[in-house]
């Protein structure tokens, strides 16, 4: 599995001051697999922003005398970051922070913006200058723009919506209020709860409230605008049920933790069903079903119930490898360092191998050829997503077609690439059993929700003087 994470989002409210720095680094904490590049915390103590942000992970970044210079404060937002947009270094931090003349706005994003570079040229045009190379900041702008006309926070934010298009799970930090946002197809999982102490917790997954001691109220829906203020939780609806429900189906098959619930459907029981659902399509004889660590475990264990072999675990990750570990360049001794086979459980067995999915095959290649030098006499690989063939633009860092292994070969080809016995793919027109409200699979399909810009790069904000034109 070669992708990466992308944001994770989180925000507390309450009437009254309480440690709202130490909520969010447990909250943050929850969702550190959905960004590693940097993190941040803003807490709002009476109207005055206290903003940190760090590159690296979140245990490096807040440490204990970190986290006790923060005030109390009933208002905070924080952020995770992995960015399919814009570069690694600090001015890409979130959550971005904003002073005008109607007030501070602190802002987290969650997704891609689709329109992100028209939005970008035509505020440039109209005199905007950009700080950061993230398509956050553009959504930080085209809100305060709104704001200057707008009534409140609230309707700047419903006007700027009408402006967006793509993926965004927002929560934004006003001197009075809290607000999450998710746009109208809900691209990207956004929920809330409450603690028994009555504080009100937004993140991008449900797993985060759980470690708060937050109790999951519900999704937010998509479009929906949530706003959390001492008039208590108001809904506003204007841009629900405007576009068809989205969510993206990678969330369930990868991006989320699986103890997460998203759009009312526990991703455990996803990923559970997508192995069942490989062993229904792809039967073979073996000894043992063998996962993937971490997101192809629950496939495997899925394989293993209906097809009646035994699950083992003949993979092991080596979880004590820190950011500051000097990775070596070549990816078969990655993976070599991260992993390791289990002799005793795979030796002179056909092990059928389930990983989530497969985009340069690479990384699959040297797991295949581990299992082959600890003694596996065959290898049956089954994949619990269909072939990637098209890039994303959504949030998921896929933005380049001549990479992806299934675009320049066959299923028979990518099999022997591999060195595997045995290739099987997760059916397409099945996605609709693991994500059953709605999903989108254009990364699989080509069919795309939205327009598709015209320029995909991640760095298409960071361009050398020689490609400006004069």
């Amino acid at each position: 599995m070669g992708i990466h994470e992308e944001c994770g989002v989180f925000g507390v409210f309450s009437e009254t001051p309480f440690p709202a720095a130490q909520l969010c680094y447990y909250g943050l904490y929850a969702l550190q697999h959905r960004g590693q590049e940097s993190c941040g915390i803003v807490v709002n103590d009476d109207g005055l922003f206290f903003p940190y942000k760090e590159l690296g992970l979140v245990g490096e970044a807040f440490t204990k005398e970190r986290l006790a210079g923060f005030p109390d404060g009933g208002m905070a937002v924080a952020h995770t970051r992995y960015g399919t947009t814009g570069g690694t270094n600090r001015s890409n931090c979130q959550p971005i922070v904003v002073n005008h003349q109607k007030g501070r706005m602190a802002l987290a994003h969650n997704g891609n913006l689709s329109n992100a570079a028209a939005l970008r040229n035509a505020l440039e045009l109209s005199g905007a200058i950009f700080h950061s190379t993230s398509d956050t900041e553009t959504i930080a702008y085209i809100i305060t723009k709104e704001r200057l006309g707008a009534p409140s926070i609230e309707e700047a934010v419903s006007r700027a919506m009408g402006q967006l298009e793509g993926a965004y799970s927002l929560v934004i930090l006003s001197p009075q209020k809290l607000i999450c946002v998710r746009d109208p197809h809900g691209f990207r999982p956004l929920c809330f709860g409450q603690t028994p102490e009555g504080v009100f917790a937004v993140a991008s997954e449900s797993c985060a409230l759980t470690a708060v001691g937050a109790k999951l109220t519900r999704d937010v829906e998509p479009g929906e605008i949530l706003i959390f203020s001492k008039n208590g939780v108001v809904s506003r609806r204007e841009h629900c049920r405007t576009q068809e429900r989205k969510c993206c189906v990678f969330e369930y098959i990868y991006f989320a933790r699986p103890d997460s619930v998203i759009d009312s459907v526990p991703v455990q029981r996803a990923r559970l069903r997508a192995g069942e659902i490989l062993a229904e399509q792809y039967p073979v004889r073996a000894d043992i079903v063998v996962g993937v660590p971490d997101s192809g475990l629950d496939a495997a264990v899925g394989y293993s119930r209906v097809s009646g072999i035994p699950y083992g675990i003949g993979l092991l990750k080596n979880k004590y490898i820190g950011r500051t570990f000097i990775s070596p360049d070549n990816r078969t001794d990655q993976v070599r360092i991260k992993l390791s086979a289990v002799r005793h459980t795979v030796e002179n067995k056909s092990v059928v191998l389930i990983d989530d999915s497969i985009v340069r095959g690479t990384t699959l290649k040297s797991i295949v050829a581990l299992l082959r030098e600890a003694g596996a006499k065959e290898i049956h690989v089954r994949v619990a997503a269909p072939p990637f063939l098209h890039p994303c633009y959504y949030g998921t860092d896929i933005d380049s077609e001549e990479h992806l292994i299934a675009n320049n070969h066959t299923v028979p080809e990518i099999r022997m690439e591999l060195g595997a016995d045995s290739l099987g793919y997760f059916p397409l027109d099945r996605l609709w059993e693991l994500a059953p409200s709605g999903y989108c699979d254009a990364c699989f399909s080509g069919r795309y929700p939205t327009a598709i810009p015209t320029d995909t790069r991640k760095d298409r904000f960071e361009r050398r003087l020689s490609e400006i034109d004069p």
